[in-house]
């Protein structure tokens, strides 16, 4: 009998054979079996075995006895118990793995914070939430997640997003901000009443932003802040002139551009849908937003956030002849200096059944079919997506039929991991999401009891399978992109078609809202690349990037004109109703020539494009104001504290604090010919 054996850390302890016994019943269990008899006679096997192989006298290691456990299940027979024991072992390895993974992720974080949401900052608030969410996704990936779930993502088959909130809050939401206005709110440290004036209005606008961002861990946004606004201003005592709406507007810019949620690490990501509503405070509500876009902050500096979404509708402002088309001018003008607005198109195939109701996040979410209630925007969000690894599976299958078949297998099994999900956030309870929940901002959540749980208000939202890498994807299977190719077209829009059909029967099947999302691959574009060079080496045009195409896009170092680009992309948006984007680049900001941008946004509106954004540089100088291209220094007053303004899946950000995948991307991008 062996009295010492050595831990994997070098330290020796008593031998217990005990634990050998534990293990091989655990092993028995995982496939039917349970006699503790048995067990005990084959750890007493293995004790024999080790002593004569040349351990007699000498002190085993955990590895050579668990090696030697593997081998006499084996020889006696055992070979499904020898098999489950192996998968333990494999996964207690990977467990201790992740804790090293995790020590190491903790020290790269104290020195600075991770890319994966390029608007979080370095602060110390920032690091510690950081390393809270480092120790919450080892967490969920070996103790809480099936073993199918953890191990698709650990291998880059998909993407669970933002695993580190895996059970404990939902991702974004379209708030109704005349309900809460008119009625007040209570952010849990007093009751806030009803505003009288433009000023405090919108200082509460941006509250609610802060507050609800705090119980969520995506974006916020006000689906018809132009008509909210102009609802409340009409319950006021006096009607406030134009002068006070402009400074009200200006100080919510202020506001969700300085303020803090999530312990301090960002500002709120919020987006603010605005441009349909005609009334005369509606209109004016608009105009402030656009003018105090145009005038920047307080040294003229290009608003971060919010994200304004000017809606584009014929009838309301597309044309000369309509009320608001002097907005939408001014709103081309505003998007030809500080990249804001983005136009999302309400007469698009896809949106034009809900009149105006359709409204966009910054980061492309869209959130309008319901099969448990009204089709409506306000009231709900996102509940958790899940992003698959296209270009893996071209690469495991190299046959479009085949590829096909492993398409469903993967849809079904992230479509289950969704559900999975949606089972463990549907038993929170309405008090663990106090403003959430608590001030009824979701639909359903109105009869919601603190200690109810909230799974009848959340089957209003929506559940997005989401996909990555389409261009790869057909260089494998055809050796071209979409882009270039006619046939590859074809198939991209089977490919997507085909998993759009799958959402609707998903839909179907479970009685929930599967949707489709042409994912923004913010954190995600680096991390499928790494693991599939590992594993299929450098392929060109596939592999040998830093990063995977976002979405449904044509490369970015692909040379096409910004017209055959957005036709290429517009008609993939009608299958992607959870989100999509379509941005163009141009070589610098278009200053005065807004005529430009008119002719842009027209023909995005003429592909079916739902949303969509014009991308260029914009590089401002922090010490004297100066705004243009900029290369090592400010032409203005010859400084290089140089502020670099991009867009990144949909929200702006500055160029430092993107990812490397991301700068990699920034480095590659073509502007595309006019």
């Amino acid at each position: 009998m062996f009295t010492e054996i050595r831990k994997r850390d070098g330290r020796v302890v008593p031998f217990n054979a005990e634990k050998i016994t534990d293990a091989i019943i655990k092993a028995a269990k995982a496939v039917g079996g349970d006699n503790r008899k048995i067990a005990e006679n084959l750890t007493a096997q293995v004790i024999k075995a080790l002593r004569e192989s040349g351990f007699n006298g000498m002190i085993p290691a955990v590895e050579d006895v668990q090696d030697m456990v593997e081998k006499v299940l084996i020889e006696n027979g055992h070979a499904r118990t020898a098999k489950a024991y192996i998968l333990y072992r494999d996964r207690r390895t990977r467990i201790r793995d992740g804790k090293s993974d995790l020590m190491d992720t903790v020290k790269e974080i104290l020195i600075e914070t991770s890319r994966e949401n390029a608007n979080v900052s370095n602060s110390p608030s920032a690091k510690m939430l950081q390393i809270a969410s480092a120790a919450s996704k080892h967490y969920y990936l070996t103790n809480l997640l099936p073993e199918e779930y953890s191990q698709a993502h650990l291998d880059g088959a998909f993407h669970i997003h933002d695993l580190d909130y895996y059970g404990k809050t939902l991702n974004c939401l379209q708030i109704d901000l005349f309900k809460l206005l008119s009625s007040g709110f209570d952010t849990g440290y007093g009751y806030i009443r009803p505003p009288k004036r433009i000023a405090s209005a919108a200082a509460q606008a941006a509250i609610i932003l802060q507050s609800n961002q705090n119980d969520m861990f995506g974006g916020q946004s006000f689906p018809h802040f132009d008509r909210s606004m102009s609802q409340i201003i009409a319950t006021m005592p006096k009607e406030p002139d134009e002068d006070e709406i402009f400074q009200a507007m200006e100080g919510l810019v202020y506001n969700l551009n300085t303020m803090h949620s999530r312990a301090g690490a960002q500002v709120p990501f919020s987006s603010l849908n605005v441009g349909t509503d005609t009334t005369a405070m509606g209109r004016a509500v608009t105009r402030a937003l656009l003018r105090a876009f145009e005038r920047g902050l307080g040294r003229g500096e290009s608003p971060i956030f919010p994200n304004l979404v000017f809606r584009v509708k014929k009838g309301v402002n597309f044309n000369p002849e309509d009320p608001n088309y002097d907005l939408f001018v001014y709103a081309l003008k505003v998007a030809a200096k500080r990249l804001n607005p983005t136009f999302s198109f309400m007469d698009s195939s896809f949106n034009a059944k809900y009149g105006d109701e359709v409204a966009y996040m910054g980061c492309r979410t869209r959130v309008i079919g319901n099969r448990h209630g009204a089709e409506v925007a306000a009231g709900r969000g996102n509940i958790a997506p899940v992003s698959l690894n296209l270009p893996r599976l071209a690469l495991q299958t190299r046959d479009i039929n085949t590829f096909f078949v492993e398409l469903d297998r993967l849809l079904r099994l992230a479509a289950r991991q969704l559900l999975h999900r949606f089972e463990i956030l549907g038993n929170i309870r309405a008090k663990d999401l106090p403003f959430l929940m608590g001030q009824r901002l979701y639909m359903g959540s109105e009869e919601l009891g603190p200690n109810d749980p909230i799974k009848e208000a959340i089957k209003h939202g929506t559940l997005s399978v989401g996909f990555i890498g389409l261009a790869e994807t057909l260089q494998v299977l055809l050796g071209k992109h979409h882009g270039e190719d006619q046939e590859a077209q074809e198939l991209g829009l089977k490919i997507v078609s085909h998993m759009s059909k799958r959402m609707r029967q998903f839909s179907d099947e479970f009685d929930l809202n599967f949707t489709l999302v042409a994912t923004p691959a913010e954190g995600l574009s680096g991390r499928f690349v790494k693991i599939d060079r590992e594993q299929f080496g450098i392929i060109p045009n596939v592999t040998d990037k830093e990063y995977y195409t976002n979405s449904v896009h044509v490369p970015v170092n692909y040379c096409i004109s910004l017209f055959d680009k957005l036709s290429i992309e517009g008609v993939y948006h009608k299958y992607c109703d959870a989100g999509h984007i379509a941005y163009v680049e141009l070589e610098g900001p278009p200053g005065e020539n807004y005529e430009a941008v008119e002719q842009i946004v027209r023909h995005m509106a003429a592909s079916d494009v739902g949303y969509g954004g014009i991308n260029y540089p914009l590089d401002e100088c922090r010490d004297c104001g100066y705004s243009g291209i900029m290369h090592d220094c400010c032409p203005g007053c010859g400084g290089t504290n140089v502020r670099r303004i991009r867009r990144i899946t949909g929200y702006l950000s500055t160029e430092e604090r993107f990812n490397s995948a991301k700068q990699a991307e920034l480095r590659d991008r073509k502007p595309h010919l006019h």
